[in-house]
């Protein structure tokens, strides 16, 4: 579908004067099937042409020729609906999607150019809650479509390792500690201390002080503060792995917060030396309210670094390291302050790199008992969700298909597949209200919905197998569509058309940094073949239009199973 969009970006710039990539970007998706694959909206030329949308778009049809990809053009009111030959489309694209089977939809060309992205980013020594999903999958979806589009791709764990907390926690466990429950469930462990610090600073207010002179401590490299809080560290990073591993995901890099400690002064000193930092009663501000931001703290007046400085530091340092192309951070929205005045500040320190910084920002997620709060120990626990939708999943196949050999195995592609789209299929600047019914809901625009799909043409394609009917093209020759009638039914053609769209969605879902376009594709994908699944017989389908259906259902399974890929989740063959 791509070269039928480069045709037509042609044809339009031959005819208007337009330049191709312009004409390209005006090009839309018609809102419904059957009114072409791509528009072309001529009011955009009246005033050029002093003319009538619905005469220009008249005028265009009529100079527009078929050719092997454009079956017609015809004009629609103020716009001019274009039509691929469905015959060359299928005759091109079916072979190419079964030869390159699970690398189709990837670039095959690399490139040079590295994106690192900055994501998930959970805090050591507290519980991986389900407000860290949303980042966590978010942009694990980024690193896989900029790896499909042939980037170089660095994922980063920019951990939350160092900070106050940290004296808190080291004053907690001095005080209430034990060695064997911290070995045994670090993480919780240390969360029910956390918690428990704050309970008992409430009616000791002292402690508050004692854990900033543990922190002062740890800042000082203090050997005990040290060694307690380096064994918080690798515990919790050893429980952070198992999960993230459960969930599929690997990060190239898990340097936090304190690996940038060494670099603090010189990133101060740059910023002194460029003249845009000042000091403002012993602290040390940047002044950004000239480009219409407030003053941005970089060094505290007792010298302890922010988190913005650790940030500049960071990105400094990644430029150097990686050479980036783009630099992403998938953070929460409500840090979209912050990071507009990192990148001002980079740029204000001379790096024409700043512009490409980007920040995707997410909505929260929101409990209906109000919001997530570690301090007071209301949390749902990332692992509980995650466990919990498997436990349901199971329930479900158990009741639906009680005979499957590996119940457990699909439940668990199932479940985590449930909870992983639940959160992609939202635009993800939207807020989300966790509930469990509507994250464990297994109907509707999920992705059991679509597993389905790809598990019924398994299904299908197995019972061809063993009816020894063959599925790979071999030649474009076999294919013999002029004289089967194929893609006569509207259900056989939406369904090719709907296909087509897949390298498209991948750029778009990228471009945007939005996975969101992705699932959503994949919902539609799975429906069409549902539709084509109940009104085209393909098994007992006339011998004429048997293998053409077999190829173009084998089409749609290889495009499910990578476009779920892409998303993180595994699609079942049978469920």
């Amino acid at each position: 579908m791509l070269a039928f969009r480069e045709q037509i970006s042609n044809i339009l710039s031959t005819l208007t004067g337009l330049d191709a990539a312009e004409a390209a970007s005006y090009l839309e998706i018609p809102p419904e099937p059957g009114m072409g694959e791509y528009s072309f909206p001529c009011y955009l030329l009246a005033r050029q042409l002093r003319k009538a949308p619905q005469a220009i778009a008249s005028e265009l049809a009529a100079k527009i020729e078929p050719d092997r990809y454009l079956g017609k053009a015809i004009s629609e009111g103020p716009y001019l609906n274009f039509y691929v030959d469905r015959l060359h489309l299928f005759k091109q694209l079916i072979p190419e999607i079964v030869r390159m089977g699970t690398a189709y939809g990837k670039e095959e060309k690399r490139h040079d150019e590295t994106i690192v992205v900055d994501y998930s980013a959970p805090n050591i020594a507290k519980p991986f809650g389900v407000g860290h999903l949303r980042s966590t999958v978010i942009g694990n979806a980024l690193c896989r479509l900029y790896i499909a589009l042939g980037y170089h791709v660095m994922g980063i764990n920019h951990l939350g390792d160092w900070g106050t907390q940290f004296g808190k926690l080291i004053v907690a466990y001095r005080r209430w500690g034990e060695s064997s429950k911290l070995e045994k469930d670090p993480v919780h462990y240390l969360y029910q201390l956390y918690v428990l610090f704050h309970r008992e600073a409430e009616k000791e207010p002292d402690l508050d002080e004692e854990a900033r002179q543990w922190f002062r401590k740890l800042e000082m490299n203090d050997k005990e503060a040290m060694e307690i809080w380096e064994r918080f560290r690798g515990l919790s990073l050893e429980e952070f792995k198992r999960i993230y591993n459960f969930l599929g995901i690997k990060f190239d890099s898990f340097q936090g917060e304190s690996f940038y400690n060494h670099l603090l002064e010189d990133t101060i000193n740059l910023a002194v030396g460029k003249g845009l930092a000042r000091e403002s009663d012993g602290a040390l501000l940047a002044d950004l309210e000239p480009h219409g931001m407030p003053p941005c703290l970089l060094r505290k007046k007792d010298g302890a670094a922010l988190y913005i400085t650790r940030d500049l530091a960071a990105a400094i340092y990644r430029h150097e390291q990686y050479h980036f192309q783009k630099l992403v951070y998938v953070v929460g929205a409500e840090q979209t302050l912050h990071f507009k005045q990192l990148f001002k500040i980079i740029e204000l320190l001379g790096y024409t790199w700043s512009k490409h910084c980007v920040h995707v920002p997410f909505g929260l997620i929101h409990f209906k008992d109000g919001r997530m709060s570690t301090r007071e120990g209301n949390v749902i626990f990332l692992e509980d969700v995650l466990n919990r939708a498997i436990e349901m999943a199971h329930r479900i196949i158990q009741e639906k298909n009680p005979d499957l050999h590996d119940k457990e195995e699909a439940a668990r592609m199932v479940g985590l597949g449930a909870v992983i789209f639940g959160d992609l299929i939202n635009d993800r600047i939207k807020d989300i209200e966790f509930d469990w019914d509507k994250v464990l809901d297994f109907s509707g625009e999920t992705a059991p919905y679509v597993q389905y799909a790809h598990a019924r043409i398994c299904s299908i394609l197995r019972k061809a197998g063993q009816d020894g009917n063959a599925v790979a093209p071999e030649t474009d020759d076999s294919l013999l569509l002029s004289e089967t009638g194929f893609l006569s039914d509207p259900e056989e053609e939406q369904l090719l058309i709907t296909m087509a769209r897949f390298k498209e969605q991948i750029r778009r879902s990228a471009a945007d940094y939005r996975p969101s376009h992705m699932a959503r594709y994949l919902v539609d994908l799975a429906r069409d073949f549902n539709k084509f699944y109940h009104n085209c017989p393909v098994l007992n389908a006339p011998e004429s239009l048997r293998k053409n259906r077999f190829l173009l259902i084998e089409g749609v399974r290889i495009v499910i199973k990578n476009g779920l890929d892409l998303l993180g989740i595994e699609a079942p063959e049978e469920m």
